[in-house]
């Protein structure tokens, strides 16, 4: 069931489809043999996958789902899908990096709703309490149902010098119609090194979570102006969608498919074309590497269900602070 007040054109994206490298020592340590990461279960019974799933279900029914999956995934992704009924799975023959993954699950949008609004949720996040993400994720969406020439994202405030994240500088209030509290981009860096991480970290900007949404024209005009040798393809592929011709055109277009990030090859070139939510009273984190994990699940008090002598590191886990400690409290998360 979908959650009041959301759009009836709303669509999500599940980006499902990287290989985790910087994880699998950690997960084959720990298994015994390799997974990809967004397929374990590192704390309670469901996968970061089945995870997002079932997050994304609260705000878009099965029918109005995307998930991009690596082909050489698709017993893991198979097995963790369960009695979920409806949705779209789509297999990529190879992994071309982020920004072809959105727009691959964009090209079979933009055929059946051209009009669409899109979440996109990496599938290796965790977020708690999902209440309070969902929400800021509506609001998201409202914002960019009223401000039509922006791709609206989330953001989050760092409690530390990261260099893996990209990095987003606020600029000044935008009048939203339906008054939701967004602001401008300043700025946008992905993957800065120390000093740059530094001075963003000085000047109050957030982390990029990834999560954003936006109408499809704004997401496919903005794909032409940045990425036009990959968006050849697509277009290709979304004219053949349905025909005979389709699978063997995807195939084909994969083989030499220009690979893109998202972050550094489009979304940091156009921040006058992006805006950003904050994203308050919600823990989140990338789990994009062990001690990340093992770090977040000490700041809600649970067990991981791996034996932290997986660790590659000795773990030494940060000072909790108050707001943390509140958040320990009652948490369930299976």
């Amino acid at each position: 069931m979908t959650a009041p007040n959301t759009s009836d054109q709303l669509w999500s994206i599940i980006l499902a489809g990287g290989e985790g490298s910087r994880m699998s020592a950690f997960v084959h340590r720990w298994l015994g043999r390799p997974r990809p990461k967004q397929y374990c279960a590192f704390v309670g019974t469901r996968s970061m996958f089945q995870h997002t799933l079932d997050r994304a279900s609260r705000l878009t029914p099965p029918d109005r789902m995307v998930t991009v999956v690596a082909h050489s995934h698709r017993h893991d992704a198979l097995a963790q899908w369960g009695d979920r009924r409806g949705g779209t799975i789509l297999f990529q023959p190879a992994n071309r990096d982020t920004a072809a993954g959105l727009f691959l699950p964009l090209t079979y949008i933009r055929a059946r709703a051209p009009e669409a609004t899109v979440v996109l949720y990496p599938s290796d996040h965790f977020v708690y309490p999902e209440d309070r993400f969902l929400e800021a994720v509506r609001r998201a969406v409202r914002v960019a149902e009223s401000r039509t020439d922006r791709v609206v994202m989330l953001g989050v405030a760092p409690d530390r010098l990261e260099l893996d994240y990209g990095w987003i500088q606020p600029g000044c209030p935008l009048d939203s119609r339906d008054g939701e509290p967004v602001q401008t981009v300043r700025s946008f860096l992905e993957k800065p090194n120390a000093a740059q991480a530094d001075a963003a970290l000085r000047a109050g900007a957030l982390w990029n979570t990834l999560v954003l949404t936006a109408k499809v024209d704004v997401l496919w005009k903005l794909g032409w102006q940045c990425l036009p040798d990959m968006m050849r393809r697509f277009e290709q592929l979304g004219q053949a969608i349905g025909g005979p011709e389709e699978t063997r055109l995807l195939n084909a277009m994969y083989h030499d498919l220009p690979m893109h990030n998202l972050s550094s090859d489009l979304l940091q070139l156009v921040p006058d074309q992006l805006a950003v939510i904050e994203l308050t009273g919600v823990l989140w984190s990338d789990w994009g590497k062990p001690e990340r994990i093992a770090e977040t699940l000490r700041r809600i008090n649970r067990r991981p269900a791996f034996p932290l002598t997986c660790l590659e590191h000795p773990f030494v886990p940060l000072p909790m602070t108050a707001p943390e400690v509140g958040l320990s409290l009652g948490v369930s998360f299976q």
